[in-house]
């Protein structure tokens, strides 16, 4: 007879998708939580007679899955999000974006735009970042007082902005950060060069050996669009891909964002390398600047997650809105309705962001020793029914107001839509006050 285990928590659902191994679901089955882990997916039945709960939930119209891994926001940028639409991305980037941001970044505006980037996030399902914006230290202040978890973007360049005047006073800010939380249990750190054309060959030598030596990832956009590969071959005689190699940046730890312009002999020295994809579909095609060809990343055995960019080119931070954007984009990309099955986007957009930060570990799949990172998605809906195969509705069905519940590490920060963590009337007034100063000022 098995001994009666007190657990901290007990969750039934009618679906459990545990992602590994891709494409299983379990149906009618429980997820034993202990200390902010998971420790046993069973049998309803099974779970009854083994675990007694502190606190006990059932689901029996939801699915059960991993919290989404958001791979590449500006999560601060949600306060600029609809200003300067239907622009070319240098159009945006040097005439309008920049120029905001040089007028009105500051740490109040990274903290509350985070916080409304982090609210948005966990009511879709998302519940890691991986983030890249000035003040890294205000979005861990912004993620750790909702109980988020968080990759800090520790950010380069090579032009003074309100962060730093210099390449080398960024690298020094951005390793003083990591330092500060290099053991903090939900927050963790990357090197954010923001792009070949804007970091100098020097910083990102220095980037490349103190990647290395602390062993965090480098998150970089990488091909943007052909503008970019034109200036690199003006500047620097060679594409983007051939500089990062030749200066030893490509290797497990870089996490390439975007990727639309690609060449094979460029696959394959990712493939070789290790290299990490972040595919953003809804924001390349806002911005007009290609298409990532993902799925041929991924037959040559490349790690591909999902993004959506921020909200000043997205318009959103909705990773279920990503998925199906993503899906549909592949098939159409390669004239196949195989291209992207359901369930492998959906291992995008979770276990294959935390391969790619580092954090499989932990995180990105229902497994037993991981952190109980779940997610609760009511399928119940008009919209969802009826239900043949839950992961096929998550992808072509499912909206981001479906999720009704939320865990990180065990605890729960949204609970029937109500977010525990955050105050939503304040951040809905902190958003209006920003909307109000920046309108009347821009």
């Amino acid at each position: 007879m098995t001994d009666i285990q007190i657990v901290d928590t007990l969750i039934h659902a009618r679906w459990i998708v545990p992602v590994e191994p891709e494409g299983k679901i379990l149906e009618d089955h429980t997820i034993a939580i202990h200390e902010g882990s998971i420790i046993s997916i069973l049998p309803f039945q099974n779970a009854k007679q083994r675990y007694v709960p502190k606190t006990r939930h059932s689901f029996p119209d939801h699915v059960l899955i991993p919290g989404f891994v958001n791979t590449h926001t500006h999560a601060a940028m949600t306060l600029f999000r609809g200003i300067a639409a239907d622009l070319p991305l240098m159009t945006w980037l040097h005439e309008h974006i920049w120029p905001a941001e040089n007028r009105w970044v500051s740490k109040d505006f990274v903290y509350d735009g985070t916080r409304l980037a982090v609210a948005e996030m966990l009511r879709g399902g998302t519940t890691c970042f991986n983030d890249m914006y000035f003040y890294p230290d205000e979005t861990a202040r912004a993620a750790s007082k909702a109980e988020m978890r968080a990759v800090l973007g520790l950010i380069v360049l090579d032009f003074p902005t309100i962060w730093a005047r210099n390449g080398e006073e960024y690298i020094t800010r951005g390793t003083d950060i990591h330092d500060q939380y290099r053991h903090d249990p939900l927050i963790y750190t990357a090197f954010a060069p923001h792009a070949p054309y804007s970091v100098s060959d020097a910083s990102l030598e220095r980037i490349q050996i103190l990647s290395e030596e602390l062993d965090i990832p480098i998150h970089m956009h990488v091909h943007e669009t052909e503008d970019e590969l034109i200036h690199s071959q003006e500047q620097h005689k060679e594409r983007p891909i051939a500089r990062l190699n030749r200066l030893g940046l490509l290797s497990h730890h870089l996490l390439a964002v975007h990727m639309t312009h690609v060449e094979p002999r460029e696959i394959e020295l990712f493939s070789v390398n290790g290299v990490h994809i972040v595919h953003c579909p809804e924001s390349n095609m806002k911005l007009a600047s290609g298409f990532c060809p993902a799925e041929r990343f991924m037959d040559a055995g490349i790690t591909v997650a999902l993004g959506t960019d921020g909200c000043a080119s997205n318009d959103d931070l909705n990773m279920l809105g990503e998925m199906r954007t993503a899906a549909l984009l592949a098939k159409g990309i390669a004239n196949s309705a195989r291209s992207l099955p359901a369930a492998r986007i959906l291992s995008m957009a979770t276990l294959h962001g935390a391969k790619a930060l580092g954090l499989d570990d932990t995180i990105g799949s229902l497994i037993p020793g991981k952190a109980a990172d779940i997610v609760a998605i009511n399928l119940g809906a008009i919209e969802t029914q009826p239900v043949y195969n839950p992961i096929s509705q998550l992808i072509y069905s499912a909206s981001r107001q479906q999720v009704t519940d939320i865990w990180v590490a065990g605890q729960q920060i949204l609970k029937n839509r109500v977010l525990t963590t955050l105050d939503e009337d304040e951040l809905l007034n902190k958003a209006k006050a920003w909307k109000n100063k920046i309108a009347n000022l821009a």
